[in-house]
């Protein structure tokens, strides 16, 4: 098939996937995608950001990422992001896409730090990028904060399962540069779904 095959088959299968995830159904069409995994403030958007070359991630101290985000990225030679739930709206600021994904994750879990299984889609269409599939996770916490459910860190867990335990995926376990690796939630993580590294 090669490259050309591959760049035909891709917005071919992102369409499909589109059409599946508007009427709330999952497509059995899983495309290889990379799972961003670490713990709270480990750096995952930061990495996530690196791949795209540009700042759009939130940022804030505790739990910022509350949804799965799905970024697709398509390489093309312009540049901007798509959401699933704008549909037809392009956004070529990318503070504009940070401030969407801040209003869409709040429209679904509140204000309150809590989390939701229910993922953002975002396509981001840039010569800056390569055709890939990444999945931004929440980041793994012990500890629950303010209003959040006593659970969240279950509640946590078991979200990133329905996501790292898929066979088509593959996990990017993020840890800080100044901690010990011996104890890295993402590689404790990694080693529960893949104990072979495989």
């Amino acid at each position: 098939m090669g490259n050309r095959g591959m760049e035909e088959l891709i917005p071919l299968v992102n369409k499909l996937q589109d059409a599946f995830a508007s009427i709330g159904q999952n497509s059995s069409l899983d495309l290889p995608q990379i799972a961003v995994v670490g713990g709270q403030s480990a750096g995952k958007s930061s990495v996530l950001e690196n791949f795209v070359g540009r700042d759009f991630l939130p940022r804030g101290s505790g739990i910022v990422t509350r949804r799965p985000l799905v970024l697709q990225l398509i390489n093309c030679p312009t540049e901007h992001g798509e959401f699933l739930h704008c549909k037809g709206k392009k956004f070529t600021d990318f503070d504009e896409i940070r401030q969407e994904i801040e209003a869409e994750t709040d429209r679904i879990t509140g204000q309150n730090k809590g989390i939701s299984p229910v993922p953002i889609n975002l396509r981001v269409y840039s010569p800056n990028v390569l055709n890939l599939t990444l999945v931004d996770l929440p980041g793994m916490t012990k500890v629950p904060v303010g209003d959040q459910p006593a659970d969240i860190e279950q509640q946590i867990k078991e979200m990133l399962m329905q996501f790292v335990t898929k066979d088509n995926c593959l996990l990017l376990a993020v840890s800080p540069a100044n901690s010990d690796l011996a104890n890295s939630d993402a590689l404790k993580i990694a080693k529960e779904v893949d104990p072979q590294g495989q």
